[in-house]
């Protein structure tokens, strides 16, 4: 089968091929190919460099006449330092050789597909059945898919209104595929999860806006958010016209989460006249990888009860854990076992296909699971995932694939298990070894990585430099994250986007390159960094 489609792809651009050369051929007057190029691209583009470059101030909008919200909106995961490495990346293609690095390694964002770590098979196959079933009744297919995978691709369809892919779905998500993830999150949790709870979306972001949407009325209200922070979250709060109340994590402690520091945040908000009505918790933690602790958990619950204060769980992370000593539960899990139900506390948890070992950031799934509203309250929620009137299917089913892996017994579990442990173990590695080498450098410390996909290391900036990005109006770590990136080709986030304590500099560098090229990176970075130091030190 994949020989025959591979044969008349070959077909079809040989004929395209031999009809192309026989309309040049006979052309009575011959346009080389660089011509038909140019004269393509004019159409395309009717205007000359000189008209596009023109006064446009005959449009009706100017950046002054824009939504202020969206100015006031950033996100640094894909900012200007990435900006400048796309840049830098055609330049090394049209002109080789022209940098003193022949590639560009971006450590900057959690995209694990686009950095070579391979789908899970099990996932993609059921993917690829449930997309083109047709196949499902040709007789190759039995050797070349799983057992498991045509299975559940059958019954998956058979939850499908039309078992088309291509339609849209119930606005909350396909109801056979939201019954599953109840299934896992019960399973993972020990408590009873509602399939009528679970609003499934494209990725955890969508979810994050349209919580944001529900909870900010003006700027008096607020979000108490952890800093250093996911820059979605200051994002979607400024987008939506909200107030971000920032809570400090602890460096000293591995970014340990403080009740006293959220009673003195809250308090101080209230000073200001802000009303708070939530409280983010990213764990395990984004930038800052750190596990939070069952005790420390139970006592974010008894906070956000007593305050009055709905409780946005970000568990995006969930698979990725690395130390021995520290585990992942739910905030659901732990309310619930606190035994605060349903009426007792409004939580609402976030989950994605974009994370874990599964790395399927472009198939955009996820989903939140939202307890302890009222019904008036929900109708409302409905309402708002009605408008985008639904997320995308592959999404939903892949949703429902990492809540519902495959068991033992199952065709599929050996090689599922193999793929999830490589990666995993391989990620592990990575983050130690990144880990020791920044905790190396002059000046530089890092907490272990306990887990999500990123370290945080703190930079101790020499003056002269904190001078030189004051003169090239940047920041200190903005201004060291460029430095690196012109000498190495290494992307890295500076920890000003993320937010930090004021008068301390940080970067964020993923653990996702192939582990084969770790090795590369921290030489190039270590190369670096004691070069810069030893420039800025005097």
């Amino acid at each position: 089968m994949r020989r025959f489609a591979s044969q008349k792809a070959r077909n079809l651009i040989s004929t395209a091929t031999t009809r192309t050369r026989t309309r040049i051929t006979s052309s009575p007057s011959p346009i080389s190919s660089s011509t038909a190029v140019l004269r393509f691209l004019s159409t395309l583009h009717p205007h000359s460099p000189d008209s596009m470059a023109s006064d446009y101030s005959s449009t009706p909008i100017t950046i002054d006449t824009i939504n202020p919200k969206v100015l006031k909106c950033e996100y640094a995961v894909r900012g200007e330092i990435v900006t400048i490495a796309q840049k830098l990346q055609q330049d090394l293609k049209d002109n080789p050789g022209s940098h003193p690095f022949d590639e560009i390694l971006y450590c900057n964002i959690g995209n694990p597909q686009s950095l070579a770590q391979q789908p899970i098979t099990f996932f993609r196959e059921v993917l690829a059945l449930c997309d083109h079933p047709s196949i499902l009744d040709k007789s190759e297919t039995q050797g070349l898919f799983s057992a498991d995978a045509i299975e559940r691709a059958f019954q998956i369809l058979d939850q499908i209104p039309g078992r088309a892919t291509g339609a849209y779905s119930h606005s909350q998500g396909i109801k056979g595929l939201r019954d599953t993830i109840a299934s896992g999150i019960e399973a993972r949790d020990g408590f009873r999860a509602d399939p009528n709870d679970l609003f499934l979306t494209d990725g955890a972001s969508p979810a994050v806006h349209m919580m944001m949407q529900l909870l900010i009325r003006s700027e008096s209200d607020g979000i108490l958010c952890p800093i250093p922070q996911y820059p979605l979250y200051s994002a979607s709060i400024a987008l939506h016209g909200g107030t971000l109340v920032p809570y400090y994590l602890d460096e000293r402690t591995g970014w340990g989460l403080e009740i006293t520091e959220l009673e003195h945040q809250l308090k101080t908000a209230k000073s200001k006249g802000i009303d708070v009505r939530a409280l983010v918790v990213i764990n395990p933690g984004n930038p800052t990888g750190q596990v939070l602790g069952e005790a420390n958990q139970r006592e974010i619950v008894e906070f956000c009860k007593k305050e009055g204060l709905v409780l946005l769980a970000d568990e995006v992370y969930q698979e990725n854990v690395y130390v021995p000593d520290k585990k992942f539960h739910s905030f659901k899990k732990i309310s619930r076992s606190m035994g605060y139900g349903e009426k007792d506390i409004s939580l609402v948890s976030f989950q994605s296909v974009s994370k874990g070992f599964y790395g399927e950031c472009g198939k955009r799934g996820g989903y939140m699971e939202v307890t302890g509203f009222n019904p008036e309250v929900r109708e409302q929620i409905y309402k708002l995932a009605s408008v985008n009137l639904c997320s995308n299917i592959s999404g939903q089913i892949l949703a429902s694939l990492i809540m519902s892996p495959p068991k033992v017994g199952d065709e599929s579990y050996e090689s599922f298990s193999a793929e999830k442990e490589a990666i995993l173990s391989s990620l592990a590695r990575r983050a130690k070894t990144l880990e020791d080498a920044l905790n190396s450098l002059e000046g530089v410390t890092c907490n272990r990585a306990e887990g999500a996909m990123y370290l945080f290391p703190c930079i101790n900036l020499p003056d002269k430099a904190i001078k030189a990005a004051e003169a090239a109006k940047t920041a200190p770590d903005a201004f060291y994250a460029k430095q690196l990136l012109n000498a190495t080709g290494i992307v890295v986030v500076p920890g000003s986007g993320f937010r930090q304590v004021p008068g301390t500099w940080h970067f964020r560098c993923t653990i996702l390159p192939q582990e084969e090229k770790i090795p590369a990176i921290v030489s190039r970075l270590t190369e670096f960094h004691k070069k810069f130091m030893d420039e800025f030190r005097g």
